[in-house]
């Protein structure tokens, strides 16, 4: 029996920061205005693409950074909701947490979610939605890399289409510090308040933060788009979020080489869903569908342990990390279908509430082999531990009396998800311009069920094997330009609700039976790519090309017989993604900057050219020009963001129209330094979203119509102590 909570906790350990933190910095603070200290963007560093230290410019993979000074200053809803601004990267769903990433066209279980290298990934999510990025605050949040393509071979399962690695803050400086902050929104009016107190003792370092958010359903603007029209603005329900984070951390160093640390990561959202619009406000013959959740708890323990500068036979560097999590969500479907004439409906009600425990360990070691060879090697596992209650309600009317079936047999039974991989990777220094990383993985994963009360279908037990590798090269062309090439394997090993699903599907429509004996979707990538670097100037280009192969689509299962067509899963896809990437950053005369990005995406079924694949983008432009004050005093900036039309849309799949249009939104943003003494800055922001009122969903939002937010202003406060 779920625990039921309130953000009390939250608020107090905000209350705490609030009190603690200002007086701890400001007593007998002498308030002289000092020489301005501007906030400094850093030369873009990755460590997720190699697993070591490495600048972008040299790193031969092509990557995405999102750092803490762009997430202050965008103030976005979830780690990810910056994806749309970047190339190769998108974002699928709505709302304050429901968004989650898209890389080069592959979303849900083929993207590998990570926090500080650890899986975040949930066996228990359908294929077409991974676990949520808002599990991690952005407030928490030092910086986002995104490894684009395939990163199997470090990381195991799921890393497809690429890797999302969200790094929390340490704390690194002497003495204790602090920070506030406040958003406010008006699209959703949301209200959210966030706290942190940090610092170092000697050897001990500490960090506390949290993060109360309260936020309303928004509207979308009336307008049309494609063949939906909306008279005026409209609700988008279920789009509002109550949540909470608390995130607590210690570390501390044994010696000049030694070091551990603790941690506890706390999640609680209440009052969510996928967001919908009401049919009668745009299609009354559309079925009516609500995907909602209740509520979503998650609990995350890490310890770990790192090692430098070892100087051992075997190991420079090592680092232990065991985790241990518990995620407990209900899921709720409410659907109703019309199945023929008026008044012949289907009405479908399911709840299912999963409590999913997870515990892992990650151990890796680096070596420096020589003057040439760096040599990362490791082995990692984890443990899914599914347990799940199903109730279900099925009504039918309009074929004669009213008939109503119940059930609370669960539709995915009792399970364990299980994997470990070996793994090993050579950083090879060929010459003093050229260099290569070749790396290869050993994974086995185990699904089995349980004994499930309300089932007699026998135990299953499945496993399957897999070895990928992965070749990077990067030639030093001139000290301006590199020019790097990358192939690698990866694969996703089927989930449980793949495997085991086994009942009624949630709408009610068609009947789902299970299949163990799913193969792993396996990739095969290719990627070229330029980059040139100056003081003034930064260009990068890739190309590339994806094929999946085994992909896992659902099927019929034989021919249709009486009652609710049989479908399941098998392995049948042959999906090949291709794409080009360009992006860029000047800087101009009169403290301007000008920054634009450009992605072209084409996928096709090879098997079934027919079949459309693609739920993203064809082409899609950034573009943002600003202006920052000599001294840092303010700020401000013009985004446009232009998606081009896609004509490859299952025909009659949506209520858009077999065409999704083009849309552009323009944004405004602006920010000034009000207060800067000493350690003490205070800021405030503003930014005006949707400046044109216009009427869009993201792609992947428009089968199922959920349109964006009408235009918006967003409103923020942040203190630093």
């Amino acid at each position: 029996m779920r625990a039921r909570h309130s953000s009390g906790l939250a608020r107090t350990l905000l209350a705490v920061v609030v009190l603690v933190a200002p007086a701890s910095r400001l007593a007998g603070q002498d308030t002289t205005v000092r020489n301005p200290v501007k906030p400094v963007r850093v030369p873009a560093v990755t460590i997720t693409a190699t697993r070591t230290e490495k600048d972008v410019f040299t790193t031969p993979a092509p990557v995405s950074i999102l750092d803490k000074l762009t997430l202050s200053e965008q103030a976005p809803n979830t780690v990810v909701d910056l994806f749309v601004q970047l190339p190769g990267l998108d974002v699928a769903g709505v709302g304050g947490n429901q968004i989650r990433p898209t890389v080069r066209g592959q979303r849900g279980q083929r993207i590998l979610l990570l926090e500080d290298g650890i899986r975040l990934n949930n066996s228990r999510r359908q294929q077409d939605f991974g676990e949520l990025p808002a599990l991690v605050d952005v407030s928490a949040v030092e910086r986002i890399e995104v490894v684009r393509g395939p990163a199997s071979v470090l990381y195991g399962t799921d890393a497809i289409g690429g890797v999302v690695n969200v790094i929390t803050r340490t704390p690194t400086a002497e003495g204790l510090h602090g920070s506030l902050g406040y958003r406010y929104s008006s699209a959703d009016v949301q209200s959210k308040l966030v706290g942190t107190a940090q610092g170092r003792r000697g050897r001990l370092g500490f960090l506390a933060s949290g993060a109360v958010r309260d936020a309303k359903a928004y509207s979308a603007p009336a307008g049309s788009y494609g063949s939906i029209k909306l008279a005026s603005e409209t609700r988008v329900h279920d789009t509002g979020v109550d949540d909470h984070t608390i995130d607590l951390y210690a570390s501390y160093q044994l010696g000049a080489r030694h070091g551990v640390f603790a941690k506890y990561h706390q999640y609680r959202a209440d009052r969510t869903g996928f967001g919908y619009v009401d049919p009668a406000d745009y299609a009354p013959s559309q079925p009516f569908v609500q995907i909602l959740f209740p509520f979503q708890d998650f609990d995350k323990y890490t310890l770990g342990y790192t090692g430098t500068n070892l100087g051992s036979a075997v190991a420079d560097r090592v680092s232990l990390v065991g985790y241990a999590q518990d995620n407990d969500r209900r899921l709720d479907n409410n659907v109703l279908i019309q199945v023929g004439a008026p008044g012949q409906e289907v009405e479908v009600h399911t709840k299912n509430f999963t409590d999913l425990g997870t515990f892992g360990f990650r151990a890796e070691a680096t070596k420096l082999v020589g003057q040439r060879v760096l040599l990362t090697y490791g082995a990692d596992l984890f443990h899914d531990d599914s347990e799940n209650t199903d109730t279900s309600v099925t009504t039918v009317r309009g074929f004669g009396p009213p008939s109503t079936d119940s059930s609370t047999v669960p539709l995915v039974p009792n399970a364990t998800y299980g994997s470990w991989g070996l793994f090993a990777q050579g950083d090879v220094t060929v010459t003093e311009r050229a260099s290569v990383i070749v790396g290869a993985r050993y994974q086995d994963v185990n699904a089995a069920t349980k004994a499930t009360p309300g089932r007699t279908d026998p135990l299953v037990d499945a496993s399957d094997h897999t070895v990928v590798g992965a070749l990077n090269a990067l030639y030093r062309v001139t000290d301006n330009v590199t020019a790097l090439a990358a192939v690698g394997r990866a694969f996703r090993s089927p989930n449980l609700v793949e495997r085991f699903f086994n009942g009624v599907t949630p709408e009610g429509a068609a009947f789902q039976a299970p299949n163990p004996d799913l193969d792993p979707e396996t990739s095969l990538n290719v990627d070229l790519g330029l980059r040139y670097r100056s003081d003034a100037l930064y260009l990068e280009g890739f190309v590339f090309r994806n094929e999946v192969r085994n992909g896992i689509r659902i099927a019929p299962k034989g021919p249709p017989v009486a009652g609710p067509d049989t479908f399941w899963n098998v392995n049948v896809d042959k999906l090949r993604y291709v794409g080009v990437e360009l992006a860029g950053d000047v800087r101009l005369p009169l403290n301007l900057g000008l920054g634009a990005n450009y992605t072209h995406l084409s996928s096709k079924d090879v098997l079934d050219p027919s079949n459309p694949v693609g739920e993203t983008y064809d082409d899609k432009l950034n573009a943002q020009l600003r202006y920052t004050h000599p001294s840092d005093r303010f700020w401000i900036e013009y985004a446009l963001r232009w998606n081009g039309d896609r004509k490859d849309v299952l025909t009659g799949a949506s209520p858009v129209g077999a065409t999704l249009p083009s849309f552009t939104t323009h944004t405004l943003r602006a920010a000034v330094t009000v207060v800067r003494r000493r350690g003490h800055t205070q800021r405030l922001g503003l930014a005006v979203t949707n400046l044109t009122d216009e009427l869009y969903a993201e792609f992947q939002n428009a089968s199922f119509f959920r349109p964006q937010p009408r235009r918006g202003v967003t409103l923020t406060w942040d203190m630093t102590l």
